[in-house]
C-alpha cells in the first residue's frame, strides 16, 4: 500500500454498529431497555396458560385488565425514555410507581421479575443525565463526541501550526523545552518512526 491508496471504507455492519452505539451513547438506553423489558411479564403473566398434556392451566384472576394496563404503561414508558430524553425525571418515576403498584395488583408484580426490572429501570433513568461540554484551561470548549468521533478534537502540542497536526506526508515541528513534561531530560523514544532520540 501506498500513500496515495485511498481509505478502504469500513463495512457496513461496522457503519451500524457504530451508529447504534453512538445513538446508545446519548440517552437513557439501558433505563428505557430494563423499563420496556419490565413491562412484559407484567401484563403477560395474568393471560398466559400453561399447556400441561391435556391439561391447561390458566391465571384467570380479576386483575387481568389492571396488568394490562402497567404493562403497555410500562413499555411505553421505556420508549419515552429512548426517544424522548427530556422526560426521563417523570418516566423514571412514573415507571417506579407502576413497578410497586404492580406488586398489588398483578400476580406480585409478574413474579417479581418485572417488578425488579421496572424498579431498576426507572432508578437508572432518574440517575442519568445527558453529557455536558467541559472547558479545557484556554477557555476552549472540549466537546466528547461518541464512537464515531464527531465534535472530537484532537490534542497538539502548542506551537504546532494549524492544520499541520496529525497528517501524512508532512513532518511535525520540532518539540520545545517543556513540551515532554516529566520526561523532558530523559531517553524517549518518538512514537511515529520508533527512533531513539535521546
Amino acid at each position: 500500500m501506498s500513500a496515495e491508496t485511498p481509505v478502504q471504507s469500513t463495512g457496513t455492519f461496522t457503519r451500524l454498529r457504530l451508529r447504534f452505539r453512538d445513538w446508545r451513547g446519548h440517552r437513557p438506553f439501558w433505563a428505557g431497555l430494563f423499563t420496556l423489558l419490565g413491562g412484559v411479564p407484567i401484563a403477560y403473566f395474568p393471560y398466559a396458560t400453561l399447556q400441561l398434556g391435556h391439561m391447561s392451566l390458566a391465571m384467570a384472576t380479576t386483575a387481568g385488565a389492571g396488568s394490562l394496563i402497567i404493562g403497555v404503561l410500562l413499555i411505553t414508558l421505556g420508549l419515552t425514555m429512548w426517544f424522548q430524553q427530556a422526560t426521563r425525571i417523570f418516566a423514571g418515576v412514573a415507571s417506579i410507581l407502576l413497578a410497586l403498584v404492580s406488586l398489588v395488583v398483578s400476580n406480585i408484580g409478574g413474579f417479581v421479575v418485572g417488578y425488579l426490572l421496572a424498579m431498576i429501570g426507572g432508578a437508572l433513568s432518574l440517575a442519568w443525565v445527558p453529557d455536558k461540554p467541559q472547558t479545557e484551561p484556554g477557555g476552549r470548549w472540549k466537546f466528547f463526541g461518541g464512537p464515531s468521533g464527531n465534535g472530537a478534537r484532537k490534542d497538539v502540542p502548542r506551537g504546532t501550526p494549524e492544520g499541520t497536526a496529525g497528517e501524512a506526508g508532512r513532518q511535525h515541528p520540532p518539540y520545545e523545552a517543556g513540551d515532554l513534561g516529566e520526561a523532558d531530560d530523559a531517553r524517549t523514544e518518538d512514537r511515529d518512526r520508533g527512533h531513539r532520540v535521546s
